[in-house]
């Protein structure tokens, strides 16, 4: 106990001499001076129902449509740019405090999920993890990492929303409203920029959130169906979409389009893997068939898959071949080497050179 605090009889012996205006005084200044949690707690002992109407307000969760509507309006402004110019809507100490502002709309929609009905809450927190993933290659925001400042876990979140809606909808339900998030959210170094700071200690990828949600055999098949149901909305948006031309080394018509699948390939990766691992049988391999091939994928992951599905069915020329696809066009991937020196393939000159170099270090003494 600090050496400048009376205890209850010193507390009560500086009392006694108060009469009743006395005591009403101090209790008065205490009150009228204190911090706002202070005087709810005073509220509470002058007015005990009082007390008992806050802590059930406390307790229920905020009303989902109010959440959604201020999270639409949040997000809208972010989008337009009002949080990096000086647009009206947003005051200069709004815009310095907006990661304030994104972590209550997190917390209130996170509440929310607990309401009786929750679609507007559902609704809310995915719209708020979009806007997570789209602030790792925009600025809408003052920060150098949006998501860091803000302390949001896109994969906590996540998976709090996938619970929810699993629990609601049943699994039928609950896949074919997470399947095309997923597709959209999975990230293959996480939500920060930076990727090494503290909250990126605590992000896991959504492809470990959902192995932990599919306990059974039966599941794994049908969030397959539903997979791979959400890549081809992928691939008819690719298609749609307008393409640029990318003015860079190798670049040109369609090189916009060959990126977003090169990097959806790349962050699907673990995913895939596991479905590999689950599904590669005489009833489901079709389902695999489906994926490496699929259009909405592209690249040297997309290849790698491809040569792991066929290790996986005795096709040792294939995998070679697959293998040395990938290292002709980099020579340095090393997952490929790795893969390359677990089934015994022949190096591409360049890639050998590479894996060399590779030995060298590894054997450098530190």
């Amino acid at each position: 106990m600090p050496a400048n605090r009376m205890n209850r009889e010193e507390f009560f012996a500086k009392l006694a001499p108060l009469d009743e205006a006395g005591l009403k005084k101090a209790l008065w200044n205490l009150y009228w001076r204190a911090p706002a949690q202070l005087r709810e707690r005073i509220e509470g002992e002058i007015e005990p129902a009082e007390k008992d109407r806050r802590q059930r307000a406390a307790a229920q969760p905020p009303n989902p449509h109010l959440v959604l509507m201020d999270v639409n309006e949040f997000a809208e402004l972010a989008r337009s740019g009002a949080y990096m110019a000086g647009d009206r809507r947003v005051s200069p100490r709004e815009r310095t405090r907006w990661r304030v502002t994104f972590r209550r709309l997190a917390a209130d929609a996170q509440a929310a999920l607990r309401a009786e009905e929750p679609g507007p809450a559902e609704d809310a927190l995915a719209q708020l993890i979009d806007l997570a993933c789209e602030t790792r290659d925009v600025d809408y925001f003052r920060s150098e990492d949006p998501m860091e400042a803000a302390r949001f876990v896109v994969s906590d979140a996540a998976g709090l929303l996938w619970g929810t809606m699993r629990d609601r909808y049943g699994f039928a339900g609950f896949a074919g409203r997470a399947a095309p998030q997923f597709v959209r959210w999975e990230s293959r170094y996480g939500w920060t920029r930076s990727a090494w700071g503290q909250l990126a200690q605590k992000e896991t990828s959504l492809a470990s959130v959902l192995t932990r949600m599919l306990p059974a055999t039966d599941m794994w098949v049908g969030f397959a169906e539903r997979y791979l149901g959400a890549l081809d909305e992928a691939a008819r948006g690719d298609a749609a979409a307008r393409d640029g031309i990318w003015f860079a080394s190798g670049s040109g018509a369609g090189s916009a389009r060959r990126y977003r699948r090169e990097q959806r390939a790349g962050a699907l990766a673990e995913w895939n893997l596991e479905l590999l691992d689950r599904l590669d049988g005489p009833e489901t391999g079709h389902l695999l068939d489906r994926l490496v091939k699929h259009p909405a994928l592209e690249g040297p992951e997309c290849t790698l898959l491809r040569a792991h599905l066929a290790r996986r069915r005795g096709d040792q020329d294939g995998v070679h071949a697959l293998l040395h696809e990938v290292l002709e066009k980099l020579p340095g991937h090393q997952e490929a080497l790795a893969f390359a020196a677990e089934t015994g393939a022949p190096l591409p000159p360049r890639a050998a050179q590479a894996a060399q170099k590779r030995r060298g270090w590894d054997a450098t003494p530190e």
